[in-house]
């Protein structure tokens, strides 16, 4: 993306700008909360097939979103090979098996016991297509030296927000999966020690008999996340 040698600033006048009156700016963030409040995290999916393409767009989505320097240390790998969502499945399911059989301590099952979580992945071979989010930890020059990248957790975490949200506007349904540790899914797509894997985000149709917990719909109100300093 860029060179050891070119990393000069060379300002560029505002490509974008909306425009838009009070009135309006009120009626866009209303008709984006409505939208928003339309996503939810399923675990019931159909194997009905996503077109590689919409994926590809919201992937250009989510590389849109800031970054630290710039750098945008982030890697998104979209699978939908068959074999190989089967193998992470077996070994995300192993990992499952420990956390659940005690690894994650007592306080943790409770606090998921509203979600109705277990050891049981079928969304990881059931679902079209699955994206693993890798935070990458640094890069490389042409001539193969490193550089390092600044604020990884908080760039990946925003650009997989973009991603998530792409996929919603897109018409489809996700749900995220964190197993712990994830250091195989390294091994499995064969990415570089540099790269952090930090979730897996399953997506495709819902099934039919869908379901979503029913604490899942209770949401904090506006005064318990936010202070307005006026």
């Amino acid at each position: 993306m860029f060179s050891k040698d070119a990393l000069s600033y060379d300002p560029l006048p505002l490509p974008d700008r909306a425009g838009y009156s009070d009135a309006e700016m009120l009626e866009k963030a209303a008709e984006f909360l409505a939208h928003m409040r339309r996503r939810h995290t399923v675990r019931d999916f159909t194997d009905q097939p996503v077109p590689r393409e919409v994926i590809e767009t919201c992937i250009r989505a989510a590389g849109t979103a800031p970054s630290g320097a710039n750098h945008q240390p982030w890697f998104f790998a979209a699978i939908s090979n068959p074999e190989l969502k089967a193998q992470i499945r077996e070994e995300a399911e192993e990992e499952e098996k420990k956390f659940y059989a005690g690894g994650a301590g007592d306080e943790w099952i409770k606090a998921l016991e509203p979600i109705g979580t277990n050891a049981d992945k079928p969304h990881l071979t059931t679902a079209p297509w699955l994206i693993v989010v890798f935070a990458q930890r640094w890069g490389a020059f042409e001539d193969g030296s490193r550089y390092k990248n600044y604020y990884v957790p908080e760039s990946v975490n925003i650009a997989t927000g973009v991603l998530l949200t792409a996929l919603h506007t897109a018409g489809l349904c996700t749900l995220t999966h964190t197993p712990n540790p994830m250091k195989f899914l390294n091994d499995a797509l064969g990415r570089p020690a540099s790269e952090k894997p930090t979730m897996i985000i399953a997506l495709g149709h819902p099934a039919k008999d869908a379901t979503v917990p029913s604490v899942a719909k209770l949401k904090k109100p506006l005064e318990e996340i936010s202070a307005f300093l006026e």
